[in-house]
């Protein structure tokens, strides 16, 4: 096996053994390999503060090119020292690394690296954690295949008087595709649309409106449930943390 640095996030981990873990970590220039960090759960080991999830760094390994490759040491770019203080933002990045694990499991696009390294970084900065998760499921959609409309009416391709975001539809509908589809609040069509476009890497600073946010939450909730299969677990926990702030 020959000596690599990789660039890599580690997105889960798995015990293995009494004494070591197996990292799914995604790479730029690998796509997702495992590393074996062998001794890492020991108390004096080198490898126990860096083989976790959501570390981000350059990972020396032993590579083996359709096996499991064996780490040496991480040059740390970023522990994500903030989220892990914080249950919101812990919470949302989790799901993150999560979904983004389904997603490269099925389509390994090199792209998917820069938009999860800037989500996390975003969450880490205090951006708000559900915009940012929002917009990059929206952005992992297309790597599904399931991408929504959101240009015209998803019905019959019209552009003009789109009223409804819908989930069960596939994006856009006009008012005259409108049967039984809630009525979307125009400025959550202009502002998904936003989402969508957006550079994750160049946010600095939201002020979206709740209602607005929830509702483009809702679609993503709904499109995902209807279009891609996916379960992502850590969702619930998500939800379990909202509903416990709201009632503080």
């Amino acid at each position: 096996m020959k000596i690599e640095a990789v660039e890599g996030i580690v997105l889960s981990e798995v015990n293995y053994s009494e004494s070591s873990k197996i990292l799914n970590v995604l790479t730029r220039d690998y796509g997702l390999i495992g590393i074996m960090s062998k001794g890492c759960r020991g108390i004096k080991s080198k490898l126990r503060g860096v083989s976790r999830k959501l570390i981000y760094g350059t990972f020396n390994i032993y590579y083996k090119e359709g096996g499991v490759s064996t780490l040496i040491s991480v040059d740390l770019i970023n522990s994500f020292s903030k989220t892990m203080m914080d249950l919101t933002k812990i919470s949302y990045s989790s799901f993150i690394l999560d979904l983004v694990l389904q997603v490269v499991r099925q389509n390994n696009e090199s792209k998917i690296f820069d938009l999860l390294r800037d989500s996390l970084v975003k969450i880490e900065e205090g951006i708000n954690p559900l915009v940012i998760t929002n917009i990059l499921e929206l952005k992992l959609l297309e790597y599904l295949g399931v991408k929504p409309n959101l240009d015209s009416c998803s019905l019959c391709g019209s552009t003009k008087n789109i009223v409804s975001l819908s989930g069960t539809d596939h994006g856009f509908v006009c008012g005259a595709c409108f049967t039984n589809q809630r009525i979307t609040n125009t400025d959550t069509i202009k502002m998904i649309r936003l989402y969508d476009l957006v550079d994750i890497s160049s946010i600095n600073k939201l002020d979206i409106d709740k209602d607005i946010m929830n509702e483009i939450n809702t679609f993503i909730d709904e499109y995902y449930e209807k279009y891609t299969g996916l379960y992502i677990k850590s969702k619930d926990f998500i939800k379990q943390v909202n509903r416990l702030d709201n009632t503080n």
